[in-house]
């Protein structure tokens, strides 16, 4: 693919690399060079050049074919999941935050055509284009070789997401996951002991998760509810490896000033 450039007020943009096989052969495939320019042409980058296609339809269909070979993946490998649950875990392996790093480990923010706008606001970096590249590319892919080429394509890309996909899954909201994995195991609903510090402008809370008394779970953040995420994860990997209370855990210990009241989940 030869270097493609916008001129706006003598100011020529191209992207940081050129160098496209690499590009390939890290993705798997190849790629009909026009639909592979497409397919990195951000509508800052069209805007700025006088109005070329943007990736923007490519992305619509790359993220359809995405949904149903992750949601058929996780359907198969995981037959005695629920459906919320493999919900979620689609949800948590097809989101932004998950697809921007699989465009970080091609470097796919280096090959993106963006305007001078986006450069400055170092748009290589911005999770919403690197996912949303991700997705013109396999919507890309998939207009040149079919759905079961893709597939593959897609697979071995998210394969590390695949592969923890429950864990990504609980961490939408580990709050009501760890409240599901408590009533699996026959034990009550979590509860959470929360506790601020510092001045009111910049205010640190820590939260401790009770499950039948005991703790099995501790974290800190900017927020309560933050805290209580975070303390919640904490339980939930101690609970889910079998680990038990955290050693030398009492409920009766003081959690320090401003501890709320023990809030049930």
């Amino acid at each position: 693919m030869s270097r493609r450039r916008a001129r706006h007020d003598d100011v020529v943009e191209t992207p940081a690399r050129d160098d496209v096989q690499a590009l390939l052969g890290a993705l798997g495939t190849d790629i009909d060079p026009e639909l592979l320019v497409l397919a990195l042409t951000h509508r800052s980058f069209a805007h700025e050049a006088g109005g070329l296609p943007t990736n923007e339809r490519l992305e619509f269909l790359g993220d359809s074919v995405l949904g149903i070979v992750v949601t058929e993946y996780l359907y198969r490998h995981h037959p005695d999941v629920p459906e919320g649950d493999l919900a979620r875990m689609r949800a948590a392996t097809v989101s932004q935050r998950a697809l921007a790093g699989v465009a970080r480990d091609l470097d796919l923010g280096a090959f993106i055509l963006l305007g001078r706008g986006e450069l400055v606001t170092g748009g290589r970096e911005k999770d919403s284009i690197l996912s949303d590249t991700v997705e013109a590319l396999i919507g890309a892919t998939y207009l040149c070789h079919g759905l079961e080429h893709t597939r593959r394509v897609v697979e071995r890309l998210v394969a590390p997401l695949l592969g923890q996909a429950a864990r990504l899954g609980a961490g939408l909201d580990w709050k009501t996951s760890l409240q599901e994995l408590a009533a699996g195991r026959g034990l009550g609903a979590p509860g959470y002991v929360v506790s601020g510090t510092g001045p009111d402008h910049a205010r640190t809370f820590s939260a401790v998760v009770l499950l039948e008394g005991e703790r099995y779970g501790q974290g800190v953040g900017p927020s309560k509810k933050v805290a209580e995420q975070n303390a919640a994860e904490d339980a939930y990997e101690r609970l889910d490896g079998d680990a038990g209370p955290l050693p030398g855990a009492d409920e009766a210990e003081p959690l320090g000033p401003g501890a709320d009241e023990v809030r049930r989940a």
